[in-house]
């Protein structure tokens, strides 16, 4: 079981950061390490960190301008010289704007190229529902060839961004603009490329009761909500489900197995993410009738567009924070 965050005392502030923080670092990490890797960002280089690598080796980002598409393409041309292509700008843009290059360019033919955005999800906050990308993990995971991360904090997401650079093809890693607390200390398995393997999920938290499935911000929330639950005697197994495609299906299969009840926690709509892939897995399995003692239960944006508002705001409004978690598994 990964280790955790637990030594703060109940007066010390949780230590917070942005995923999307950990972008622009490892990339100049990566290049220092003789990983021949090249940015090329769609005029939000700032906003997604890339920036860091263009004041470091400027010959390696390529600042295209408002031009998602062409974005694509250029990674992809780079990518057939023997570079290892990241691509920048929102999650919006970078996956909605550019589908069909992604498609058509990258994927189609196995390019090396990694589409890893910034500011996806709801917890885009002000920016509302016009820039809240809540349909890209189900885009991204339809396409052949491509493997699809959404890491929970920032050391996990260096080391997603670490993993898809050490691997050949596309991948996709979806990382977020809000502040967000570390769950993972620096020594934990999941902070080192090496231990961190596509179709693998990290059990954070072991439970008899119910299991927690869930991705990016809401592990956290998920955490939160296993404390609520132990505080009424239910127990909650929690599962960091960072590897979406491919997905960890021996380690969720034997949690439900064990549990018999199972809710999935995403901040993406519950169609074609984390809680379709899960329920996917489940229905098809030989014991599927006798699988699950309770309904499997969803929790994500219910097909629905954000809003404006801030992280606390939104997450009440929209059913994903810990209360909302509590009041679901309390439903069963």
């Amino acid at each position: 079981m990964a280790e955790l965050k637990t030594d703060k005392t109940a007066d010390q502030k949780i230590e917070k950061k942005a995923t999307r923080a950990a972008y622009g670092e490892t990339l100049i990490e990566l290049l220092n390490e003789g990983i021949d890797v090249v940015a090329v960002d769609a005029d939000l280089s700032g906003s997604t960190t890339t920036a860091k690598l263009a004041k470091v080796a400027p010959e390696r980002h390529f600042n295209v301008g408002i031009a998602e598409q062409n974005m694509i393409c250029v990674a992809a041309g780079l990518s057939l010289a023997g570079k290892t292509a990241f691509t920048g700008s929102f999650a919006v843009f970078g996956t909605g704007r550019a589908y069909d290059q992604i498609r058509n360019t990258v994927c189609y033919a196995q390019l090396n190229v990694k589409i890893a955005p910034t500011h996806a999800g709801i917890s885009v906050c002000a920016d509302g529902g016009s820039h809240q990308m809540v349909e890209d993990i189900a885009l991204m995971r339809a396409l052949p060839n491509m493997r699809v991360l959404v890491p929970a904090d920032y050391p996990s997401a260096k080391a997603a961004l670490r993993l898809a650079a050490q691997t050949s093809g596309p991948v996709y890693v979806r990382m977020g603009r809000s502040n967000v607390p570390i769950i993972y200390d620096d020594s934990s398995p999941v902070t080192t490329a090496s231990t961190l393997n596509l179709g693998t999920a990290r059990v954070v938290r072991e439970g008899s009761d119910v299991t927690l499935v869930a991705c990016g911000v809401e592990v956290d929330q998920a955490l939160q909500a296993a404390e609520l639950l132990a505080a009424d005697g239910v127990s909650a197994e929690v599962i960091d489900a960072f590897s979406i495609k491919p997905l960890d299906e021996k380690t969720i299969l034997e949690s439900v197995r064990k549990t018999g009840a199972v809710v999935t926690c995403e901040e993406h709509s519950v169609i074609g993410g984390l809680g379709s892939a899960v329920a996917e897995l489940l229905v098809e399995q030989p014991d599927a009738s006798v699988l699950l003692r309770k309904p499997l239960q969803r929790i994500g944006v219910q097909d629905r567009f954000g809003t404006s508002g801030d992280f606390d705001e939104l997450f009440a409004e929209f059913a994903l924070d810990a209360q909302a978690i509590y009041n679901r598994v309390k439903q069963l």
